[in-house]
């Protein structure tokens, strides 16, 4: 399972260059709007030092890491969800998305202009989510003129779901963001109408490499983090020139370089942890000397259904999982000590799997 980030932002907020440091692509990038028009789809590998470690015990042939997919949309402008600028086509792209980071510009840099003149990052959040919000509203808009046509009927089921849809538009007209409990039935409603401003969201604030050291001071003190927070998101920040030049270093020389600069984490490492776990992704684990490899599965996600992912017959053939936690693992010193010490459970089509779980599959078609 591979998801679907879309970058979302202004004009010349530097989405496309950071699309290119994040996942090394040749996206088009220039000081004007609109340089991007048709959407830049990029892949990359989720960061696991798990799956080196069980390769090298297994001495695995190959290892296939999990991957994220970014997508980089057209920027957007003011009027968007009436058709200004690229609005049309910027909507349609945005609805495929499992989930968005909002790009916003906290640099300065007079030789890239900003389309509204000067830098204000809760500015452009309101601005993008006004016309994310007002797109919204249309939509429920003709579905609450849809269903009230069809409940005249008295259909039970038919007004049920207008109430929930005048619950949703309520909140549009109050220019909120409507979210709900998974639980709630509007909750569903939601993703059937495909509202976008809905979508799992986070904030990726763009940053010069000579502030990335002090960013969280930056972010607090530009109002943006705590905007953000009203909304429900988390702020990272992100320098798409670091990114480039972490990119270009062998993987055991990056986390040195990061902790040179004070970082824990690469930004792209941020993003990606940020995205799992708005989506509530978890990673279970295959590994012998064919190869080793990451898969993602949804959290909650029972045994068969995990089987699936490595092959629809280990699914619908499914006996029993051998599961074995990488934790004990490392702790035993390899998978067969683990076992040794009966860390090896056999789990059946109830279990419910857990990160970092490594498995070994029974079944029979």
């Amino acid at each position: 399972m591979a998801f679907s980030c879309g970058f979302v932002g202004l004009p010349n907020v530097g989405k496309s260059t950071l699309f290119n440091s994040l996942t090394c692509g040749k996206a088009e990038a220039a000081n004007f709007p609109f340089c991007t028009i048709e959407p830049n789809t990029g892949i990359v590998a989720v960061p696991d030092e798990r799956l080196q470690i069980l390769s090298t015990m297994h001495k695995s042939k190959k290892i296939v890491p999990a991957t994220m997919k970014f997508i980089d949309i057209a920027g957007l402008v003011e009027g968007a969800s009436k058709g200004q600028g690229l609005g049309n086509q910027f909507l349609g792209h945005i609805r495929g998305v499992d989930a968005v980071a909002h790009i916003v510009r906290l640099f300065s840099d007079p030789d890239v202009v900003h389309v509204a003149g000067e830098t204000d990052p809760v500015r452009d959040m309101e601005l993008i989510l006004t016309e994310l919000i007002l797109a919204d509203l249309e939509a429920v808009d003709r579905h609450v003129e849809r269903l009230g046509k069809k409940a005249r009927s008295g259909d039970k089921d038919t007004i049920k779901e207008l109430k929930l849809a005048e619950r949703i538009k309520e909140l549009l007209d109050q220019g909120k963001i409507p979210r709900f409990e998974p639980d709630d039935d509007a909750a569903e409603l939601v993703k059937t109408i495909g509202l976008i401003s809905s979508l799992p969201a986070f904030v990726c604030a763009n940053i010069d490499e000579a502030s990335i050291a002090n960013a969280e001071e930056l972010i607090k003190s530009s109002g943006l983090g705590a905007f953000a927070a009203s909304h429900g998101m988390d702020v990272i920040p992100v320098c798409a020139k670091l990114e480039e030049e972490i990119n270009q270093l062998p993987l055991d020389e990056r986390q040195a370089f990061l902790s040179e600069l004070g970082l824990k984490q690469s930004g792209l490492g941020r993003v990606i942890q940020t995205g799992y776990r708005l989506l509530s992704y978890i990673t279970f684990l295959t590994t012998g000397p064919d190869e080793t490899r990451a898969w993602t599965v949804t959290a909650g996600t029972k045994a068969p259904q995990a089987a699936g992912k490595i092959h629809s017959d280990m699914e619908r053939g499914f006996i029993r999982m051998e599961v074995t936690s990488y934790a004990d693992i490392i702790q035993h010193g390899s998978e067969q000590e683990a076992k040794l010490a009966g860390k090896c459970r056999i789990e059946g089509k109830d279990y419910v799997m857990k990160d970092g779980d490594v498995v070994f599959v029974r079944f029979s078609v």
